[in-house]
């Protein structure tokens, strides 16, 4: 046995590895409901210590992605439900990843085929979301050009925060992990690219921030702070987040503040658009002398590189995305050295089971 396998006390829950399953967009839900698919599909991944949802759009507005469950209405919070049920049965633990993407929506997605929102009306050049080509068929589109967030609609959005957390809590889901990476809402306020605001929301770094802690302040007061994790993705430039001189200042003061806040954990997730590591070793221990509560890491880790950050007690979880996919056993297989399903492309996004619930369990051979 070695760290990655013990048990780890997250706040006021025990996991039954230091192993997370990465939040994953997988297009499975043509109503917005989380239905019997899903249930199932995290069910057969429950070994995990701890699984973060497909991020969960926190009201229509907040939806960048066709055919992904959201957490808005009451037919929603039953549907998760049904999926923290079967997790809970199995042992597991899981948290909802609550999203709004902001810009990176379509039109055809809206309300009323309004424009996303945003922090600034900047568009995100050359990216692309999985919404409506036409009234029949869904595929990659360019997305919309946003209009910026009012300053009291501001207020509104991190309100929409606090009913989804709620709403996760009365789906009895374990926590909330809220979506501040990838180039989503929340990195919209923080990277001035895509800030050009002038009110208390713009400017400085702790201006820039401002959204980011007070939702995380609000949704703590709703369902208590250790039931509340967050995820940044520092340095990655997905959809259009370019590095600017303030980046290293700025999730370093994040580091700073949060951590006077008990959280769960802090998610960082350590990705280029074209693939390649972005968060260093140097960074990490910056990182962690400012944040020493709980650090999962995800983006392309592997059993090696999980033990040896552990060891220097640089993280304390490590998050897996892809392998989880053809891998719905990936703890056992990496327990005992087993081999890896490589995972199909082709049917990440949308579809039925194939792809998504038909990737069997190791079978290991008796000689």
């Amino acid at each position: 046995m070695t760290r990655l396998f013990d048990q780890y006390r997250l706040g006021d829950i025990v996991l039954g590895n230091r192993v997370v399953m990465a939040p994953m967009t997988r297009a499975r839900s043509a109503d917005t409901i989380a239905g019997a698919h899903t249930a199932e599909y995290y069910r057969q991944r429950a070994t995990a210590g701890l699984i973060v949802t497909e991020g969960t759009p926190i009201s229509p507005e907040g939806q960048g992605y066709a055919l992904v469950p959201g957490i808005w209405s009451g037919e929603q919070v039953a549907g998760w439900r049904t999926v923290t049920d079967a997790v809970h049965k199995e042992g597991g633990r899981i948290f909802a990843q609550l999203w709004h993407v902001g810009r990176l929506s379509h039109t055809s997605l809206q309300p009323g085929r309004q424009r996303p929102v945003s922090a600034g009306a900047v568009a995100a050049r050359e990216c692309k979301t999985f919404a409506f080509v036409d009234d029949d068929t869904i595929g990659f589109v360019d997305v919309s050009t946003p209009r910026p967030l009012s300053t009291e609609e501001v207020d509104r959005v991190v309100r929409d925060f606090v009913r989804a957390a709620n709403n996760a809590k009365g789906a009895a889901f374990d926590g909330v992990e809220l979506h501040g990476a990838n180039g989503y809402l929340f990195e919209q306020f923080l990277n001035p690219s895509a800030n050009t605001r002038t009110d208390r929301y713009g400017g400085s770094v702790r201006k820039r921030a401002r959204f980011l802690l007070e939702t995380v302040d609000r949704v703590s007061e709703a369902i208590g702070s250790t039931r509340v994790g967050i995820r940044l993705s520092p340095f990655s430039e997905l959809f259009d987040m370019p590095a600017y001189s303030e980046t290293a200042e700025t999730y370093l003061y994040l580091a700073s503040e949060l951590s006077r806040r008990n959280l769960a954990y802090l998610h960082l997730a350590d990705q280029r658009p074209a693939g390649g590591r972005t968060v260093g070793i140097d960074f990490l221990t910056e990182f962690r002398a400012e944040y020493p509560g709980t650090i999962v890491l995800a983006g392309g880790m592997t059993q090696e590189l999980a033990e040896d950050l552990m060891e220097k007690n640089l993280i304390d979880l490590s998050a897996f995305g892809q392998p989880f996919i053809a891998n719905p056993d990936l703890v056992e297989r990496m327990q005992n050295g087993w081999p890896l399903t490589e995972p199909d492309p082709d049917s990440y996004y949308g579809g039925g089971v194939e792809g998504y619930l038909d990737y069997p369990r190791f079978a290991p051979t008796t000689v």
